[in-house]
This record gives structure tokens, C-alpha cells and sequence, in this order.
């Protein structure tokens, strides 16, 4: 792809991919500030917020696989346009709920199902198709750090809507935002009109076949089953880092401000990863990332936070907050292909997913049972050493295949 067709063609879809993304997950990270006022005023528990913001991540996780593999047959334009749409229509019904039903069908099921259609596996796969294999890894740093661009504009206006007019006008302000996801969307999926470049071995193969022979390939299940520990970790936090920091008596508007330091450190962090991926083990990389994240939730929680303490842990876990999309993006999409890169990292995230319901639902009952998250904090630190140990070892460990060489064997 010469410079002049990239940015008449690559250019837009990379941008449109990146603010759709950036959207998505930047409301979705800060749902965490309507938290406790919301929970009051409508008469709900913490576990039962939390059991919505599970539910979106378990039925997002659920999906992805499958929307994946209507995108590599069919292309990503409907997908994504009705992503955005629902995604409008769940905050829609979260801003008037008055009860937990509302709350579960709007923040969880339909912003879960949007999720799966405006993600990370749908815009990593968009922004890998319209590159050179050469710009890949690299690409999808980039498109990551835009991605985390959102959580710095949606947690300010969140929390600051919240503050003055309450949490409903602060979830109306994010269905304005989400507006915005219907034009990236159409610019993003102009990729259905870029051929894919030439097949390989898993092109023209069914997608079941495809995704039972990945499964079948241990870097990717080692892979796959050590993002459980990822998405546990990460919805923990932006569940229930606001609610800690109330217990600790700290300012409110203290949680918006570290949301919105993780979404900038993010950007730089995913920049660095999507850099590194290009040029050091990917598996390595990503087990790194799981050991320094468990050290950093220690040794924050466990001592009494701050203000400063607690932007510092917000830039330090920002950092290493998304790093790991490029890394298990651009592993999947180097040996196994485009076509169903969507798909596989569906799979791959359906564990992440698994995690995230872990994370926001088992901590919001632990709280309950036990008033305290200390208990979910040691797990959640005791599991992410196991992830990444079990990851650098493998690393180590295992030959390096060359890019879809072990195909041919299974």
C-alpha cells in the first residue's frame, strides 16, 4: 500500500476505527462514577450495579466470537452501525432506570451486545486489514492508545454532570457521546471495500475448523485462558475503584481524575506495546505486563491512599492498562491470518470477558459479604503472578513457530 492510498483509503478507517473504539470503551471504563449515587437512588445494593456491569461484560465476552465470524463472512458494516445504535439506546435506558431491571437490560445486555460489535476484537481487526504487515503491530498501538483517549473525556464529564445536576444528567451526557459512535462506524467499516490480501492457510477453511485447530495450538490457549486474569483485574478497577476511594474518604471527583490518568498513560503504554510487539516475544511481553500490573495493585492497596498515591498508581497501571490488545491482536493476526482475526480474538476475549464478570460482579458480593475488598484484592494479585509467570515461562519455553507454519499439522 503506497503513501497515497493510505491516507486516500487506510487513513479514515484507522480514525474512524480509533474514535469508535475510543467511545466505546471510554463510557463503558467509566460507568464506575454512577456507581454509588445511582445505587442509592434507586434503592439497589453495590452487588446488583454490579451484577449489570458483569452481565455486560459476560454477554459481550459470549458474542464476540460470533459477531467475529459474521464480520469475516460477511463484512463489518451492519455490525458496527448497530453496535453504535444500541449503544445510544442502553445509556438511554440506564439515564431513566428505577429499578434493577432497567439497569441490567441497559448497562448490561445492550451496552454488552454493542460492545461486541464497536470493541477492541472488531476495531483491531479493522485497523490490521488496512495496513502493511510491516505497519501491524505498530497500527494497533496506535489504534489502542485512541482508543483510551475516551476514558479522559467520558470520567470528567461523568463525574462533573453527576456532581451538579446528578447521575442522571452525567448518563445523558454519555448518550450525547455516544452520538458520535454512528459516523466513526460508518468510516471505520469503508474496510469492506479493501480486498484482503492473499490467503493463507486458515482462509478458505470453516470458521468452527479454524477456531477448534487455534485451540488446538498451545501458545494460544496458554494465551487465551491467561486473559481471564487481565479482564478480572482491569473491570475490578474501574468498577470499584470509585466505591474504595468513598470507604477511604477521599474526594469523588478524585476516582474520575485517576480513570482519566489510566486512560493517558493507556495511550502512551499502548504506543510502547504496539512497538515492542514488532520487535521482542509477543508472549513474554504479555506476561510482563501481568506481573508488573499484580505488583502495583499490592503495593497500592495495601498501604493508605492518598490523592498523590493514587494518581500515581493510575498512571503506573495505565501504563500497562492496554498493552495487551496489540500484543494478542497482532499474535493471532501474524499466525493465523486476517480473515478470521475477528473471531479468534472473540475466543480470546470471551476469557477476558469471563474475568471481567469475575471481577465486577465477585468483588461487588465480596464487598457485601465481608465489607472490605480485601479479599478480592488478594485474588486478584495471587492470580495475575500465576498469568504472568505461567506466560514468561511459556515464552521461554516453547519454539518459535514461524508465522501459520504449524498449519499444515493440524
Amino acid at each position: 500500500m503506497n503513501t497515497h492510498r493510505f491516507i486516500k483509503s487506510g487513513l479514515p478507517i484507522l480514525i474512524g476505527a480509533s474514535v469508535m473504539l475510543s467511545l466505546s470503551m471510554g463510557i463503558r471504563q467509566s460507568l464506575g462514577v454512577f456507581m454509588t449515587p445511582a445505587t442509592r437512588e434507586i434503592g439497589i445494593s453495590i452487588s446488583e450495579f454490579t451484577l449489570a456491569i458483569a452481565i455486560q461484560n459476560l454477554s459481550w465476552g459470549v458474542l464476540q466470537p460470533f459477531v467475529g465470524a459474521w464480520a469475516g463472512k460477511h463484512g463489518y458494516r451492519q455490525l458496527m452501525m448497530f453496535g453504535s445504535l444500541l449503544y445510544i439506546v442502553g445509556l438511554t435506558l440506564l439515564a431513566f432506570a428505577h429499578g434493577l431491571l432497567e439497569v441490567v437490560i441497559g448497562a448490561g445486555v445492550l451496552v454488552g451486545l454493542s460492545l461486541s460489535c464497536t470493541g477492541s476484537a472488531i476495531a483491531m481487526a479493522v485497523a490490521t486489514r488496512s495496513v502493511t504487515p510491516e505497519m501491524r503491530s505498530a497500527t494497533l498501538g496506535v489504534v489502542t492508545a485512541a482508543g483510551s483517549i475516551g476514558a479522559l473525556i467520558a470520567a470528567p464529564i461523568g463525574q462533573s454532570l453527576s456532581q451538579d445536576f446528578g447521575w442522571r444528567a452525567g448518563v445523558l451526557g454519555f448518550v450525547a457521546l455516544s452520538i458520535f459512535l454512528i459516523p466513526a462506524s460508518w468510516y471505520g467499516s469503508k474496510i469492506d471495500a479493501i480486498a484482503l490480501p492473499a490467503s493463507n492457510a486458515f482462509d478458505n477453511k470453516k470458521p468452527g475448523t479454524v477456531a477448534l485447530q487455534a485451540l488446538k495450538h498451545p501458545p494460544f490457549a496458554v494465551m487465551t485462558v491467561a486473559y481471564l486474569v487481565c479482564g478480572m483485574q482491569l473491570v475490578f478497577l474501574t468498577t470499584h475503584l470509585p466505591t474504595y476511594l468513598d470507604i477511604c474518604g477521599l474526594d469523588p471527583m478524585l476516582s474520575a481524575k485517576a480513570l482519566g490518568v489510566i486512560g493517558g498513560f493507556n495511550a502512551m503504554g499502548s504506543l510502547f506495546f504496539g512497538w515492542a510487539g514488532g520487535r521482542y516475544n509477543k508472549m513474554l511481553l504479555l506476561g510482563t505486563i501481568y506481573i508488573l500490573r499484580s505488583i502495583g495493585l499490592a503495593v497500592y492497596f495495601y498501604s493508605a491512599p492518598t490523592p498523590d498515591t493514587t494518581l500515581v498508581f493510575a498512571a503506573y497501571i495505565g501504563f500497562l492498562w492496554l498493552g495487551v490488545a496489540p500484543l494478542v491482536s497482532g499474535s493471532i493476526s501474524e499466525t493465523f491470518g486476517l480473515r478470521w482475526q475477528a473471531m479468534l480474538s472473540g475466543i480470546a476475549f470471551m476469557s477476558h470477558q469471563l474475568g471481567s464478570f469475575l471481577g465486577a460482579f465477585g468483588g461487588g458480593v465480596i464487598y457485601d459479604a465481608f465489607g472490605s475488598y480485601n479479599l478480592a484484592l488478594q485474588i486478584g494479585v495471587i492470580v495475575g503472578l500465576i498469568a504472568g509467570l505461567a506466560q514468561c515461562i511459556f515464552a521461554v519455553a516453547w519454539p518459535k513457530d514461524p508465522p501459520l507454519a504449524f498449519s499444515a499439522s493440524v
